[in-house]
Parts: C-alpha cells; sequence; structure tokens
C-alpha cells in the first residue's frame, strides 16, 4: 500500500484514536523477502513518537502548528501478529496485513491496543525477530532481530480528523466507507465542470412552515411541473446542488475538492402529486 500511504502522507496523515480502540487506515502491510523458509520468525509492530511536541490544527491556513510540549507518554506496547510464530516461508508467501491493530487514548486500556496520545505525531515500527532454537539464544539476542521504517507511514492521532481533504481520502480509498460516498471518487477532485443546481418548477413557490417542512403553492396555470435543470458555473465558496442520485451534498472550489456529508433524501424526488409532497 505504499502508493496509498504516500498520498496521505502529502496530506498529512491523520489516524483516529478513540477509547474503545480503532483499526488504522490505510492498514500497514508488508511483502518479506530473504528469509530461511524452514526458521520460525515472529512479527511484531510498536509505535513511537516522532518528537517531543504537541500539535493543533490551524484551519485559517489547513496545516499543523506546535501547540507545546508533548504530554507524557504511554508505556510502550508491543503489538505481535496474530500468525506469529510462523515459518519463514509461510511470511513469504504472500502480503504480511497488521490489520487487527487498533489504536487507543485509553491510558487503562486492557484490551492490548497500541496507546497513543491525541495530536501527537507517531512513527510505526515492524519488527522482525528469529526464533533461535539454540539454548544459548539469549546471547545472540542483539543480532537476532532487523526492525525497519517507513517515513510515509507517520500520522498524528487525533480523536476527529481535522483537516477535510484526509475524510474525503479515506471516504474515496477505504472499501468500509462506502456508505459515505455521494458521487464517483474521480468526480470528487473535479472542479472544472459546471454543476448542477435544481429550482423549484415554475409557478411553485417553496416555503418552510416552523417544523421546517416543505410546504407547495400551485399556480393554477400551471399545468405541468418543469423539471429542467439549470447549468451554472460554480460560484462562491460552498454551493448546494442535487446530484444524479437525487441526493444533496455541497462542493468546495477553494481545492476542488467535495465535502462530504451523509447523503439526505429529498422531497423533490419523492414520487406521487404536488398535494402528496405538501404532506410529507
Amino acid at each position: 500500500m505504499h502508493a496509498l500511504w504516500q498520498q496521505f502522507d502529502q496530506l498529512g496523515t491523520e489516524m483516529i484514536v478513540t477509547k474503545a480502540g480503532r483499526r488504522m487506515f490505510p492498514t500497514f502491510q508488508v511483502r518479506i523477502s530473504g528469509m530461511d523458509p524452514s526458521a520460525e520468525y515472529v512479527l511484531l509492530m510498536d509505535f513511537i513518537p516522532v518528537d517531543y511536541k504537541r500539535y493543533r490544527y490551524a484551519f485559517h491556513s489547513s496545516s499543523w502548528l506546535v501547540a507545546g510540549r508533548a504530554d507524557v507518554a504511554a508505556p510502550s506496547r508491543m503489538h505481535f501478529h496474530p500468525d506469529s510464530p510462523a515459518r519463514g516461508a509461510q511470511w513469504m508467501k504472500q502480503t504480511v496485513s497488521f490489520d487487527t491493530l487498533k489504536l487507543t487514548n485509553n491510558l487503562l486500556d486492557d484490551n492490548g491496543h497500541m496507546i497513543l496520545n491525541s495530536m501527537h505525531r507517531y512513527q510505526p515500527r515492524f519488527h522482525v525477530v528469529y526464533v533461535d532454537p539454540d539454548p544459548n539464544s539469549h546471547l545472540n539476542a542483539f543480532r537476532n532481530f532487523c526492525s525497519f521504517s517507513f517515513l510515509e507511514t507517520r500520522f498524528i492521532a487525533v480523536t476527529a480528523y481535522q483537516n477535510h481533504r484526509i475524510t474525503q481520502l479515506k471516504i474515496a480509498s477505504n472499501p468500509f466507507a462506502k456508505g459515505f460516498r455521494t458521487t464517483e471518487p474521480q468526480d470528487w477532485v473535479s472542479n472544472s465542470t459546471a454543476l448542477t443546481v435544481w429550482h423549484p418548477p415554475e409557478g411553485k413557490a417553496e416555503h418552510h412552515t416552523a417544523k421546517g417542512q416543505r410546504q407547495w403553492d400551485i399556480n393554477s396555470s400551471s399545468t405541468q411541473e418543469d423539471t429542467n435543470l439549470q447549468q451554472v458555473e460554480h460560484c462562491g465558496l460552498f454551493q448546494h446542488c442535487k446530484d444524479s442520485v437525487g441526493y444533496n451534498t455541497e462542493r468546495k472550489n477553494s481545492d476542488g475538492l467535495l465535502a462530504p456529508f451523509l447523503p439526505l433524501p429529498s422531497c423533490w424526488d419523492c414520487p406521487g402529486s404536488s398535494q402528496d409532497r405538501g404532506n410529507l
């Protein structure tokens, strides 16, 4: 997943930490070579602070700034791959994925999750430990392992995403986030085309009741609904639009990206007569 990690790294990767524990995305995955096929190895991971600083996100400049000294670090933990130990032949024949690893900010966690401080930057580390069958293996412990760090996997731990572009990239890339998608991913980064904006049919005026419901006044001279869609050029910071499946979204043209929202069905798309729609 090197290419995906690089995309996130260019934006400043953020990882959610929760009390119950949250899985990482992108998932840490590696391919291994050079092992002794018949020897056994243990694979594990840990996380170390990149520096001794605490950060905050500046929305006006869309960047991370140093907010002060780092909080006291939690006791370091190691996450063992659940298939450990295993022979080198097994590790090398397929991609090794740490998809069960979870991040938490609960200092009292007793589930074995990796404890991190929110608003701190971390570097994941990957370790390969050779299971030495020699009775005096402890004498060679200093050379029976290898450690690897990949700079593109650095991230800032957060309790909620700060950079909206990180949110959009995670929704577009994570197969478990399909419910949050309102358009095709390739349409999210395009701002060169005109937006489709819906207007009430001619002869009808939309009113909002005290409860926020829509009611329609129908001009007696209008015999049919005018459902033409007006194409307008993208202007203003945000514009409401109606996409091809009848969901409401918002587009932002400052960097050409959509600000995704949960899809809300519109009463304009409900079947039935205008009188029925007024009762929605």
